[in-house]
């Protein structure tokens, strides 16, 4: 049985334009202090991260490398989700998505999908110079503004957009599979991978492709009502990553998973920094230990009440006290006695 690693701590929440927020070796210091292990590094904030010069200098990631061991830090993965959302748009969502985009693509859809697909493949080679074996994102939503079915769906709809959202990630999956990266699609609402039905589609449309593994966020399926203690029976063998992310649903007689366009503040639904919401992280760490899971906890901090940096300093002792060191002893070994075949056969009656 494996141990889990821990705590990691994802950047995306955390960088910023001030100090020590706004470079990795500032970041990395401050998250060091806090009793962080690793980091995991969002691939497109180029104020942490350059992940062209990444893909194509050994020398950039031994360095990077370095910066962070001066601090007792290593980089747990890399997260890709804002290349793996652009690698899928539906137009309803253009004009959002653009901003994700450098400004010289904005209002070209075709364009932008071919420079998202070009950073997935720059990342898994930056992963494979890192030394790293997975790598979270988001899959990009052709199907989400359907996702109620009235007006009736026509037929084919579904099918189609799964196809394509297939036909695109493919050769990126590919790619991931040369450099011996494992890319890992976070289930996750407004994605069109966002429960396990939709994913197992995926799945299969892909060929059941060795490297497409998922990013398990327990938040998520709070807020869909999905059971996420029984996900885990079901999917463990594919879940490589894991965000220790904590939510709450609490619904009325006037809202329920829909949220009614409420703020997130005012939603049923709300993301809550750690020990703060509803999920039940001792049933999850548990499970991850009965499934051999070795990967990285890593803390995402989203919370609508509570400051970021309180969320991160408590949320370091919160994965320490529910990470789970698996024995090596069978707790009944004690009691145990050498039994030959002999004997076997005589307790069950066997001649």
């Amino acid at each position: 049985m494996k141990t889990l690693k821990g705590p990691s701590l994802h950047l995306a929440q955390f960088s910023a334009d001030t100090a020590p927020f706004n470079d990795l070796p500032g970041i990395g210091r401050w998250a060091a202090d806090l009793g962080f292990k690793a980091l995991q590094v969002p691939a497109w904030d180029e104020r942490l991260f350059d992940v062209a010069t990444a893909a194509h200098s050994q020398d950039y990631c031994d360095e990077v490398k370095g910066q962070l061991a001066e601090h007792g830090l290593v980089i747990s993965e890399l997260t890709t989700h804002i290349f793996g959302q652009l690698v899928a748009v539906h137009p309803a969502y253009d004009a959002m998505c653009d901003n994700f985009a450098p400004e010289a693509l904005r209002g070209n859809p075709k364009a932008r999908t071919d420079w998202a697909m070009e950073r997935m493949q720059l990342a898994a080679r930056a992963s494979r110079r890192l030394g790293l074996a997975d790598m979270g994102t988001f899959s990009g939503s052709l199907a989400w503004p359907y996702l109620f079915p009235f007006p009736q769906r026509p037929d084919g709809l579904i099918e189609t957009a799964f196809a394509e959202l297939a036909r695109r990630w493919r050769p990126i999956l590919d790619a991931c599979d040369e450099q011996g990266v494992n890319l890992c699609y976070e289930i996750h609402p407004s994605e069109d991978l966002h429960d396990g039905t939709s994913f197992e589609r995926f799945f299969d449309l892909v060929d059941r492709h060795p490297r497409c593994h998922i990013l398990f966020d327990p938040s998520h399926f709070v807020l869909q009502q999905l059971d996420y203690l029984a996900y885990l029976d079901i999917y463990h063998e594919r879940i490589r990553m894991f965000h220790v992310k904590d939510a709450e649903f609490n619904p009325s007689g006037r809202q329920g998973i829909y949220g009614g366009y409420s703020s997130w503040v005012e939603r049923a639904g709300r993301f809550r920094s750690l020990g703060d919401g509803q999920v039940d992280f001792k049933g999850i760490f548990s499970k991850l230990a009965q499934y051999d899971y070795g990967g990285w906890a890593t803390l995402e901090w989203e919370c609508c009440l509570k400051d970021q940096e309180d969320g991160a300093r408590e949320g370091v002792e919160f994965i320490n006290r529910h990470m789970i060191r698996v024995t090596e002893r069978i707790f009944d070994d004690f009691a145990g006695a050498r039994i030959d075949r002999q004997q076997i056969n005589a307790m069950l009656g066997i001649a």
